[in-house]
């Protein structure tokens, strides 16, 4: 939308999705890239076909521990990804049938480590971590959700304000999406300097971790994980 055919279509903003939420909450805009947890609170249409999802290990998205996961007892999250910290609570919940208490902080290992059995790291800073050189229990939580349910694991969608989103929209953001991923080399080259990351990081994070094109089983999966969500307490 900013390099393609579709550029001037939309006025844009760029933000967090946890902040496009509240903006089209707010009525401040009237599409965002919306946490697919926000779909518990908000009554939105959903452009679809396109989001954020992943299919295996998402890689930014990491639980890291000094304890296994069900003998946590009190977990530093950052909080800019609402869907992120529900699939935390899920998991620990559901899978490991542990229910430690959360707390908010900003996205530092170390720091989070010296108040917290645990940190749920998500996004950049996430994708600095080598998790094999860390001397704890890591866990990404794109990988034990689809190891768990079988399932994909949905963290975004766009939505909108009821409608905002017209056959044409659905048409301009499917072929946004088409032109973004026709021209990979050239996201890779922009912005691997720009974040400060290695190419091949960049490369395989956004061809092999990330998936944006949705189907019915990234749905099924993104409803399971909502009925989930629905039955547990709200996140911080």
């Amino acid at each position: 939308m900013l390099h393609g055919p579709q550029r001037g279509i939309f006025e844009l903003e760029f933000q967090i999705p946890a902040v496009c939420a509240d903006h089209v909450a707010s009525g401040a805009a009237d599409i965002g890239i919306i946490p697919a947890f926000e779909l518990t609170r908000q009554d939105l249409d959903t452009v679809p076909g396109v989001g954020i999802a992943c299919h295996g290990p998402v890689r930014s998205i990491l639980l890291v521990s000094s304890r296994p996961a069900e003998e946590i007892r009190r977990l530093a999250v950052d909080s800019s990804s609402r869907t992120s910290v529900e699939l935390a609570r899920v998991l620990l919940a559901r899978r490991w049938n542990n229910e430690p208490e959360f707390t908010p902080h900003a996205p530092d290992l170390d720091d989070m480590l010296r108040i917290a059995d645990a940190a749920l790291v998500i996004g950049d800073p996430a994708l600095r971590i080598e998790p094999s050189l860390l001397p704890y229990h890591v866990y990404d939580l794109g990988a034990e959700w689809v190891a768990w349910t079988g399932l994909p694991m949905v963290f975004a969608v766009w939505a909108g304000r009821k409608g905002a989103i017209t056959s044409q929209t659905v048409e301009v953001f499917q072929q946004s999406y088409r032109y973004g991923r026709e021209h990979i080399d050239d996201i890779v080259r922009i912005e691997a300097p720009r974040r400060e990351f290695a190419p091949d990081l960049v490369r395989k994070y956004l061809t092999r971790h990330i998936v944006h094109e949705l189907g019915p089983s990234d749905y099924e999966g993104m409803d399971l994980f909502l009925s989930y969500a629905r039955r547990m307490e709200r996140p911080v």
